[in-house]
């Protein structure tokens, strides 16, 4: 019995090895999925996860909530983003949100998803920042396009709220207050997100 026990206990650890995850006092964590790839003809670089704080990496944990599965739960104070999954569990990220004075909390929907989007700087930011008057007309998509990899586009009542929740090359940001509002996220964990939220998602911004 106690040689089948061990059988059993290599075979889980061998099968979350290959699976790129491992557990800690959190729950499961996928610091292997960080790495380099190509996506859709773009070279993606790979993260060094070892300089992002651990609860910023992307885990699998506990979350009590009334929200159903699917949807996706943003808390600003703690820069996590939740994918809210079946049996009281959920899908965590670590995210990077609005600097002071771009704050903003509410409701809203996935109305649009794009890969490597194109980037429209709005007027007011052309403003602000005149050297990004070049893009008015649109950046294209590409690994320093600053909407990255994935782009969730969120509507409200009123329709386009002008808010994303979007990829960003600038890895360093998350877990910071740097953004115009948007909701940034690693490249490699948006196009997670990407896959698993669907168009027409609750989004709970607090």
């Amino acid at each position: 019995m106690r040689i089948r026990s061990l059988l059993i206990a290599a075979g889980l650890a061998l099968a979350t090895a290959l699976a790129g995850c491992s557990t800690d006092g959190v729950g499961t964590m996928f610091t292997a999925d960080y790495g380099a790839r190509t996506d859709a003809g773009y070279r993606l670089p790979a993260i060094p996860v070892s300089k992002v704080p651990t609860k910023f990496r992307r885990q699998q944990v506990r979350y009590d909530t009334k929200e159903k599965p699917g949807t996706i739960v943003i808390d600003t104070t703690e820069k996590h983003l939740y994918f809210v999954m079946p049996n009281g569990k959920a899908m965590r990220y670590g995210i990077g949100v609005g600097k002071e004075g771009f704050e903003w909390k509410g409701t809203a929907r996935v109305a649009m998803k794009r890969e490597w989007p194109v980037w429209t700087p709005p007027a007011a930011m052309i403003r602000r920042r005149p050297d990004l008057a070049k893009w008015r007309g649109g950046m294209p998509g590409g690994p320093q396009n600053a909407l990255g990899a994935r782009a969730l586009y969120l509507f409200n009542k009123r329709g386009d709220s002008g808010y994303r929740i979007h990829g960003t090359p600038e890895w360093f940001s998350i877990g910071k207050a740097m953004s115009s509002g948007c909701i940034r996220m690693m490249n490699q964990d948006v196009i997670d997100l990407y896959d698993r939220a669907s168009v027409g998602a609750k989004v709970i911004v607090k």
